[in-house]
């Protein structure tokens, strides 16, 4: 080894001790009678101080040294004099005095410093991503992101699960998001697809009879990209056998008990709260909600049909809704123009036809330009049912369910963060149960799966996959945290003549389903047991746990928005010889 201790471990204890050091040059300073040089590793920083007499070789070693220079030194472990502690290092107590100094690599100057506080442009940080994963921060959050892969690990070999690896290299089997194809040299025009998801066979690994399977799973999607998505992700992927929904959010509620005491220093109560989707989309707007604060949503659709106000009046009547959100004490926060900054954002963002708007003034009564159009009576009415006080700010979406859920949603989202209604470093864990088993798609004119075609509708609801498709209900779970979707997970399909029944509703006819899923349908017929599983997003987790803004924030080499590599510069070119070997022939693009 070239070096006795890393940057990071050093202390009072190994005073006088004679230590060997590596690491890149953080900083140098000149201080006249010697020179301070900080020292960097993923483990910390040591002061490296240079006193005279000074050598001829350290002289010119330090004369040459710039930031990123990767360094040797060798020296003896002082405790700082008093008074020049720096509290704000693991090593702050300590300096190494030294003897000898030793370029190992220089550097050319960078395009900017780990340490610096003014960042670059994100572009040019993924262009150099090697120099930006030098800093501090992304360093803290790999670490992160592997404490949570070992602690996940380990809870399930606890639990006898067994890690199993499904193939990279499989079917297409094109349903959702698109699928990254693979282009097969041998079996010429055929496809390999990059998994979406494991989803299929892991259920025929429970077909097979393991009983408790998990897998850190690598997924590609074609699709387009937000903060919180990439094109290639880690998922951890959990199936189990003769299960309910119970047991497979139990085993999940004891993980994140481990992972929030592990990581974070927290206790969990368990069972985590459940709300059903359409508790969740009735009270919050959406079936992700952000449990951290209150502020529910308040239905005053009846009262809006017997009001005197014509716009709520004709919304009401004619089956839509007049829902309202009281945001408490923050009236005259709110000017005009910023009210008309949030009809703005409400129409543009989400469709809304508008934005409804009164303050409660200091004697209790409603305040805005449409009070006028209500008795007092009205008015009383509505202060009681949206629990008005002097000071709050009631705003309102008069428009479809859909839509009002979304604008509702969005305000509640954004006004929580601005107006600091939540801790922003607190945790809040949640699942949503029974959603809709499908969704109208209006544009192919059929049903689509709300999570995957191999979801089982509740018992209860199975006659309604023939009579009502829109009202039958999943065994579906969705984890929650903080407002996004960690993970979700259903109870399968193991009968395969119900696996048909759903595939028709989804427009597939049998010799469809036969074509795309025919090895899973006839392994349904082998004594497929009842079975069902989650996948959790560890990106996202990591990214959560980690209290970041970013999902990029916890990939060492992520894409960029438009799911480029700005560092290799992938997607590229590649040789004619190379297609001609994979049997593509390139159409020319149109000029």
């Amino acid at each position: 080894m070239l070096r006795t201790h890393t940057c990071g471990e050093l202390s009072v204890h190994h005073a006088g001790q004679t230590v060997t050091l590596c690491g890149w040059v953080d900083r140098v300073r000149d201080m006249g009678q010697g020179q301070f040089i900080d020292l960097r590793d993923r483990y910390g920083k040591t002061q490296l101080v240079i006193q005279p007499p000074f050598t001829p070789e350290i002289q010119e070693t330090v004369r040459q040294l710039k930031n990123e220079f990767v360094i040797l030194a060798r020296g003896t472990v002082n405790q700082r004099p008093e008074g020049q502690d720096n509290p704000l290092l693991k090593t702050g107590s300590i300096e190494v005095l030294v003897d000898h100094l030793e370029i190992l690599n220089p550097s050319r100057v960078p395009p900017f410093l780990p340490g610096a506080s003014d960042l670059p442009a994100e572009e040019i940080r993924l262009k150099h991503r090697y120099l930006d994963l030098r800093r501090p921060k992304l360093q803290e959050t790999l670490v992160l992101r592997s404490a949570i892969t070992k602690s996940m690990r380990d809870y399930f070999e606890a639990h006898q699960f067994i890690d199993v690896e499904t193939p990279i290299l499989g079917r297409s089997t094109p349903e959702g998001a698109r699928d990254y194809l693979v282009p097969s040299r041998v079996h010429k025009g055929e496809f390999y697809a990059l998994p979406q998801s494991p989803q299929i066979y892991k259920q025929l690994m429970m077909v097979a009879g393991y009983d408790r399977y998990v897998q850190v799973a690598r997924c590609f999607r074609d699709e387009d990209l937000r903060a919180d998505r990439q094109p290639e992700f880690t998922q951890l992927d959990v199936e189990m056998s003769f299960v309910d929904e119970d047991d497979v959010m139990g085993i999940i509620d004891g993980l994140m008990q481990k992972l929030a005491r592990d990581i974070l220093g927290i206790e969990l109560s368990l069972p985590l709260p459940r709300l059903s989707y359409d508790e969740a989309m009735r009270r919050f707007g959406h079936d992700a909600p952000d449990l951290r604060f209150g502020l529910e949503i308040v239905d005053v659709t009846p009262w809006a049909a017997g009001s005197d106000f014509r716009v709520f009046q004709t919304v009401a009547s004619g089956g839509n809704f007049v829902r309202g959100l009281n945001f408490k004490g923050v009236a005259d926060q709110f000017s005009r123009k910023r009210i008309d900054e949030l009809t703005a954002f409400v129409q543009g963002d989400f469709g809304a036809k508008g934005l409804a708007w009164m303050k409660c003034e200091a004697d209790g009564k409603l305040q805005s330009p449409i009070t006028k159009n209500f008795s007092e009576s009205q008015l009383a009415e509505l202060s009681r049912q949206m629990d008005a006080a002097p000071g709050d700010l009631l705003l309102f979406i008069a428009d479809s369910w859909d839509t009002s859920c979304r604008a509702l949603y969005g305000l509640r989202r954004k006004l929580g963060a601005e107006l600091k209604l939540y801790d922003p470093a607190a945790m809040h864990f949640s699942w949503v149960v029974r959603f809709p088993m499908f969704a109208w798609d209006e544009e192919g004119k059929c049903w689509a799966a709300m999570h995957h075609p191999f979801t089982a509708p509740l018992a209860k609801d199975l006659a309604k996959l023939d009579s009502d498709p829109a009202a039958a209900r999943a065994r579906a779970y969705d984890l929650i945290i903080n407002g996004y979707e960690a993970g979700g997970g259903t109870i399968r399909i193991h009968d395969n003549n119900i696996q048909q029944q759903v595939f028709a509703l989804l427009g597939l006819d049998e010799e469809q389903a036969r074509m795309r899923f025919g090895f899973l349908l006839e392994a349904l017929q082998y004594g497929a047991p009842p079975h069902g599983g989650i996948a959790l997003g560890l990106d996202r987790i990591t990214m959560l746990f980690g209290r970041l803004d970013s999902i990029r924030d916890v990939l060492a080499f992520p894409k960029n928005q438009k799911a480029a590599d700005l560092m290799t510069q992938a997607p590229n070119l590649v040789e004619q010889r190379q297609l001609d070997e994979l049997h593509i022939q390139l159409r020319r693009k149109d000029p």
